[in-house]
């Protein structure tokens, strides 16, 4: 039956993620947020899981400024093996319990095959970063998994090669899948990466599946991130991912590219304005401080 659909309206070599197989966009639910579709949401935490005050701390101000979904990272990928490499499962432990006295969703990357499980028995959503988007063997693990995965970008990936990612995933039976735009390496030095907010449109004309934009990442300076949110909300990303860190300065990992709580909460309420503008619902935005 797939091969006439194919022949007859012509599909990507995407084709389970593509707009032709699908044409209503893809919502995926977790706990008490949605992501996709009208919805915004706002992924928020530190880079790295340092210690028990640090994600706590940092937890509760991301969650009083408004973040639906709280990160942080365990296990962690760094391109120096001198660098902090993540506290591991104790990290995630760390996680786990701010993530509950916040009642907020938790995500975390998966570097591994190997600890693929143990990541998946603490978090909410998965994550496969920009280093791992063309781990086949992680991808397909992904695919296996009950829980939605989100797939980062490559830093020097096409379009259609995210697509291609998320079929790998897709292919092996999970369809919650959220594509992260979080720049691509160019032939730029002064940031990060460079972002890449047409691929936020593209991929909405090719894909149903949700898109966010990680700015922190695509600039690595703290100073660029409300600027390039507000714009990612007006391009039309169905959510943000922002690293936020009570003292960036000390930070263990990527604390250039972190904002204050206070200047988090400042981007709040700059991305609930635009959000009314552009008709997003932004219920989940609009929580009471706790």
């Amino acid at each position: 039956m797939l091969n006439i659909v194919e022949k007859e309206i012509k599909l990507p070599s995407y084709k389970l993620a593509s707009r032709l197989s699908k044409a209503d966009d893809t919502v995926i639910k977790i706990k008490n947020t949605k992501i996709g579709g009208s919805h915004l949401t706002v992924i928020a935490g530190p880079c790295a899981v340092e210690n028990e005050y640090q994600m706590l701390s940092t937890a509760r101000a991301v969650k009083a400024a408004g973040a639906t979904i709280l990160r942080g990272g365990a296990y962690k990928p760094r391109t120096s093996p001198y660098s902090f490499q993540g506290l591991e499962e104790e990290g995630l432990r760390l996680l786990k319990m701010a993530g509950e006295l916040t009642e907020l969703p938790i995500v975390s990357e998966v570097i591994s095959t190997e600890t693929f499980d143990v990541v998946e028995q603490y978090v909410d959503i998965l994550q496969i970063g920009a280093r791992n988007m063309q781990n086949f063997p992680l991808l397909k693990r992904a695919g296996r998994s009950k829980k939605p995965i989100l797939l980062k970008r490559g830093m020097s990936a096409t379009i259609e090669e995210l697509l291609m990612a998320a079929e790998y995933i897709m292919s092996e039976g999970n369809e919650q899948i959220i594509l992260c735009e979080r720049g691509i390496r160019t032939f730029e030095t002064y940031t990060r990466n460079t972002l890449d907010l047409s691929a936020v449109l593209a991929l909405k004309e090719l894909t149903h599946l949700p898109v966010i934009v990680d700015p922190s990442h695509a600039t690595g300076r703290h100073n660029m991130i409300e600027p390039l949110a507000k714009a990612s909300v007006i391009v039309g990303a169905h959510g943000l991912m922002v690293e936020v860190h009570y003292q960036p300065e000390l930070a263990l990992c990527d604390g250039p590219q972190s904002l204050k709580p206070k200047a988090f909460e400042k981007m709040m309420q700059s991305i609930k304005q635009i959000s009314s503008i552009e008709d997003i619902s932004i219920k989940q935005l609009k929580q009471s401080k706790s």
